[in-house]
């Protein structure tokens, strides 16, 4: 019996070695330390959590803690993450977004229940409820002024390009109507305070316009953000037509870099550093007194080291604006120096490494029209 146990055990770990399964089937997490026995994926332990919640389909144990019999040893050993990812895998729409180990609860949940559960790809030209190019649903947005989130009915069409909402259900005229190429869509769940939560950004008169949304099912909006990305893609391989795939499908929807607390002075440098939230989107660094506020108080381009931008750590010698936090940092531009200060040091270097990581990259030509329209700046 012990023999029988030892060798299941090293047919295991044989199994569990291979280069297939050294990240996790779903997101991608490495060193993967739970199996499905019934679907026969390595996972990490918090998509473990999420199969948890699917009894009916995958049953999960621990590779270190649980114990393997010799028959769930051989179908770990048939299957693995290659195996089981070329049926349940096999045909992803492009424009799908595929959640890492970095991304929000309701992503990863949605994304394992869709290739298990509901087995969206594993058949070709199969109808998805995000990809017939229109969808329309009631969305809970926040509103603008009062921050109450109230019911609202969006519609977003790919023959129009655009999305729109509507204040009433059976209103004719819609309050916003947004060109689908100028929209972003990212989930916050900590931000907006609901697991379900989703910004969505739009240039407006050359300003960031920030809505607010979420619905009560998790499908339903992660839906939308797909859909989004669909409309986005079809829109985009129209007005690209020789641009590949993956060109278009890395100009869909991004995650901010970082956003967070600093504080910050004004043009003259003497002035009191106040404490407001600030959100870093590629080469726009905006900021709020809120998260939650529906327009920048002020923007910011953050060009390229060739242009003459750089961060510098510390704050210029004889600054002498007030400030309660001492970890400081310096965006140069061609034009000025703009002063920051973060609560701790680990803020401070990951600001500083966020925004090498933009000026280290050569501009695109678009990217120069951008700086050329964009006359916002940080008022005081």
């Amino acid at each position: 019996m012990a023999g029988g146990n030892e060798r299941s055990m090293k047919a295991l770990k044989e199994v569990w070695r291979r280069a297939e399964n050294s990240l996790c089937a779903d997101c991608g997490k490495p060193d993967p330390d739970w199996a499905s026995s019934t679907l026969g994926v390595f996972i990490c332990l918090s998509c473990s959590g999420i199969h948890r919640n699917i009894p009916s389909i995958s049953k999960v144990k621990s590779l270190k803690m649980d114990h393997w019999d010799d028959a769930q040893v051989q179908f770990l050993a048939k299957h693995g993450n290659a195996v089981t990812k070329a049926t349940y895998e096999a045909h992803i729409p492009i424009y799908y977004y595929q959640p890492t180990y970095n991304d929000c609860q309701v992503l990863r949940e949605q994304w394992i229940r869709a290739k298990y559960e509901r087995k969206e790809f594993t058949q070709p030209g199969k109808q998805l409820p995000y990809s017939d190019g229109v969808k329309e649903g009631i969305l809970w947005k926040r509103g603008r002024d009062n921050g109450q989130f109230l019911p609202r009915k969006f519609l977003l069409s790919e023959r129009e390009g655009c999305l729109k909402y509507f204040t009433k259900q059976d209103a004719k005229e819609p309050k916003i109507n947004v060109k689908i190429d100028v929209i972003n869509a990212t989930f916050q769940p900590v931000k907006i305070g609901n697991p379900n939560g989703l910004q969505l950004t739009y240039l407006k008169d050359n300003k960031t316009r920030n809505i607010f949304v979420y619905h009560e099912s998790g499908k339903e909006v992660v839906d939308w953000f797909n859909a989004i990305r669909s409309v986005q893609f079809h829109y985009l391989k129209v007005a690209f037509p020789i641009a590949s795939d993956n060109e278009i499908k890395n100009r869909l929807t991004r995650n901010f870099l970082k956003e967070g607390y600093m504080e910050k002075t004004g043009p003259k440098q003497r002035e009191a550093f106040k404490k407001r939230w600030f959100t870093l989107d590629h080469r726009r660094l905006m900021y709020f007194k809120d998260p939650l506020d529906a327009f920048a108080k002020g923007e910011v381009f953050v060009g390229s080291k060739e242009n003459g931008y750089s961060v510098q750590k510390g704050l210029p010698s004889g600054t002498q604006g007030n400030f309660s936090w001492h970890y400081g940092l310096t965006i140069v531009t061609p034009d000025r120096e703009y002063l920051f200060t973060c609560e701790t040091e680990t803020d401070q270097l990951d600001w500083i490494a966020a925004f090498t990581s933009v000026i280290n990259q050569a501009m695109t030509p678009q990217e120069y029209a951008s700086k050329c329209l964009d006359a916002v700046s940080f008022p005081s």
